[in-house]
This record gives structure tokens, C-alpha cells and sequence, in this order.
């Protein structure tokens, strides 16, 4: 049998890429109440938080008044949290508390499953990581997760949430593709927003992009107008182009090269096969291809033709984290937004980490070969003691 080609890595929601392998992305746990991720969503939190505003009312006045919850932005409850109303501040103390018992929760779940079993470290991302609040729900989720038994590391995603879903975009190509190029567009796709902004390389200061950042951005919250399909991917190229010539104004040399990261299950031709309930309009019937439609409207970038890579969201938001990955083999991501998004990864040796990588296994090898030695001349010399 002729050996199989290698899997391209420019392919839409590939399972290899240049420095990790996807494991797995968009598990849909269940449970009788249905999906185990809705339980660790910022809807989640925000029920939460209601729920505790409703117990207060019932013996007196709510600290919060009459504001929806909807309607307190994280800003104003990581000022309740520092210097605000204490019995206000005790609401999302408790809630924080109780979110976090329930993510905790969540992530013994998937550490239940197959290809999550070996996760080391998990990133945690999306909107509400983006604050205070957020930031200590994950510290006291790791808190629960260590105090009963599991040896995992949890950590906020170093890139604020509006941008790591766009530097993520970085590693959905070989960096050699990049060479001569300062910059990419990248694209985020939400179930409330749709963000686009310039993706500076950074190269020369760091070569593994760790330093690369969102110069240019613009954000777009569908949510409130409630536009069509088509009107939504009309928008997006508007951005796009948009961004282009700032680009340059800017005198940078844009890659050409558009990375989107969008919710669901992708399909190597770049249609989504399920998981696009929360965008406007129907995204997962098989005529709707957005990186076709992309290619279409903006044909060349520069004087090159344009390519056009799509992968999870959460998939993208956990590549944003591949420089601070190295030093474990296994790893994951969850995006609490909308809902929660989850990918993991493992880790692929460069041309650099290979040689320590054999190294490594070379004195592992060396070290279980003297250590069973060492017990084969300990049972050696009780046997002639007995003797």
C-alpha cells in the first residue's frame, strides 16, 4: 500500500498543524440537563449572579437596585469588587464561589475523555477572563481542582480575549509562508461579535511570534443589529477592506493571508458541519462557504493571490498560546463566552526541540534501564542473603 500523503497544512480545521496537533475541539458534553458547558458560560454566570440579587430581595433591599444584570458591564463589578457597596461585593463573591464549583465541575468532565486525559495545562479565554471577576473564578476553580486531587494547571490566557482570537490566527500556517511579511488580517468570529484587526508579527524580536500583537481592530456586535447571513459576511468584508489600506497607510507588509476562527465544526473544504447556532442567519447548510466567499471579494492582497485558512474559534483563541506551551506536552483551552468553547492540543517538536527531545527520551531509557539494574542486583543479593 503507497504511503498516504501528509495532511496539508493549509487545510480548513486541520488536525495538524506546523507546531501542535488539534486532539480534539468542540466537545458537546451532555448531561439530563443538557449541555455540560452551558454550566461554566457567561450566561451561566450571569443566572448566578440573578439568582443571588433574588435571595437577597427576598429578606431586603438589593444592592444593585433595579439594573439588570445584562446591564452591569464586568468593569462595573470589578469596581463592586475593590471599592463598592459590601453586601453587593458579597453577591459576586458568592457567585464567583458558586461559577466556579460548577467549572471545576465542567473540567473533571472533560478530563474523563479520551484525548483530554493527558492535558497538563489548561488556557482559559474568552470575555469573561477579560476581568477581575473573571480572573478569580479561574484561580479558584485551579484551587478546587487541586484540592481534590487533580494535578493541572489552570491559567487565564496571556492575550486580552478581543485579541487572542486573532494572534491565534498566526499559527494556522508554516512560518515560512510569512517570510518578507510584518503582518496577516485575522478574523474572530462570535456568537455576539465579529472582530477583525491587523496581526503584527513581531518576528524579528521574537522568531515564535510570541510577541505578536493586534495593531489595527475592529469590532462589530451583530448581536444588536441582528443582520442576515449575508449582510454579516458583506460587513466582515467591509472590515477587511477597510483594514487593508490602513495597512497601507501604515507601510505594513500584510502576508497574503486572511485567518478566520468561527464557531463549530469545521470541515476540511470550509463549510461548518454544526455548532453555528448562535451566528446570524443559517452557517451551517453546505452552500454557505465563507472562506469561498472571502477569496471571492478580496482576490489579491498585495500582488499576491489570497489565502484564506478557517478553524474553530476556540481552536484559534488556544493557538494564541503555542509559545507558552512549549515546556508541556499536553494542553487544552476553554473560551467561556457565549458558551464554552474547549480544544486540546499536543505538542509538536521543532527541528530545535527535536534533538533535546531524543535527548531526553535517550535518558529516561538509560534512567529505567539503571533502575531496573539496581533492582535486579537488590533481589540478586537478598537471594544469596537467604541463602
Amino acid at each position: 500500500m503507497p504511503d498516504q500523503p501528509p495532511p496539508s497544512l493549509l487545510a480548513h480545521g486541520a488536525e495538524q498543524l506546523s507546531l501542535v496537533v488539534v486532539d480534539a475541539y468542540n466537545a458537546e458534553l451532555r448531561s439530563s440537563e443538557g449541555f455540560v458547558g452551558d454550566r461554566a458560560s457567561k450566561r451561566a454566570f450571569i443566572a448566578i449572579v440573578d439568582d443571588w440579587r433574588a435571595r437577597v430581595r427576598q429578606a431586603g433591599e438589593d444592592p444593585f437596585g433595579e439594573t439588570p444584570t445584562t446591564e452591569i458591564s464586568k468593569k462595573q463589578l470589578d469596581k463592586v469588587m475593590s471599592q463598592g457597596d459590601a453586601e453587593a461585593a458579597g453577591i459576586i463573591h458568592g457567585a464567583i464561589e458558586e461559577f466556579s464549583q460548577e467549572f471545576a465541575q465542567v473540567i473533571r468532565r472533560f478530563l474523563r475523555l479520551k484525548n483530554w486525559k493527558d492535558v497538563q495545562r489548561i488556557a482559559v479565554g474568552g470575555g469573561l477572563r477579560q476581568s477581575r471577576i473573571g480572573e478569580l473564578a479561574i484561580g479558584r476553580t485551579a484551587v478546587i481542582l487541586k484540592a481534590s486531587g487533580f494535578e493541572i494547571e489552570l491559567k487565564p490566557i496571556r492575550h486580552e480575549s478581543d485579541h487572542a482570537g486573532l494572534i491565534g490566527s498566526v499559527q494556522l500556517l508554516p512560518s515560512w509562508i510569512l517570510a518578507g511579511h510584518d503582518s496577516i488580517l485575522a478574523v474572530d468570529i462570535g456568537g455576539s461579535n465579529i472582530r477583525a484587526g491587523i496581526v503584527e508579527l513581531n518576528a524579528k524580536k521574537k522568531p515564535d511570534f510570541s510577541a505578536a500583537a493586534v495593531g489595527r481592530f475592529e469590532l462589530w456586535r451583530h448581536v444588536e443589529d441582528s443582520p442576515e447571513r449575508e449582510d454579516a459576511v458583506k460587513r466582515l468584508i467591509e472590515m477587511l477592506l477597510d483594514l487593508i489600506k490602513r495597512a497601507e497607510k501604515d507601510d505594513l507588509k500584510l502576508a497574503p493571508f486572511i485567518g478566520i476562527g468561527c464557531p463549530g465544526v469545521i470541515r476540511a473544504d470550509g463549510t461548518i458541519d454544526r455548532g453555528g447556532q448562535n451566528l446570524p442567519g443559517n452557517w451551517e447548510v453546505k452552500s454557505f462557504n465563507l472562506p469561498h466567499l472571502l477569496r471571492e471579494a478580496i482576490p489579491k492582497i498585495g500582488d499576491h493571490e489570497t489565502l484564506v485558512v478557517m478553524h474553530n474559534d476556540a481552536v484559534v483563541q488556544g493557538l494564541s498560546e503555542v509559545p507558552f506551551m512549549r515546556d508541556v506536552e499536553h494542553w487544552g483551552v476553554l473560551t467561556i463566552g457565549t458558551g464554552l468553547g474547549n480544544a486540546c492540543f499536543t505538542n509538536r517538536a521543532t527541528e530545535e526541540e527535536e534533538p533535546q527531545k531524543n535527548e531526553k527520551s535517550e535518558k529516561s531509557e538509560k534512567n529505567e534501564r539503571s533502575e531496573k539494574n539496581e533492582k535486579g542486583e537488590k533481589g540478586e543479593k537478598k537471594s544469596s542473603e537467604k541463602k
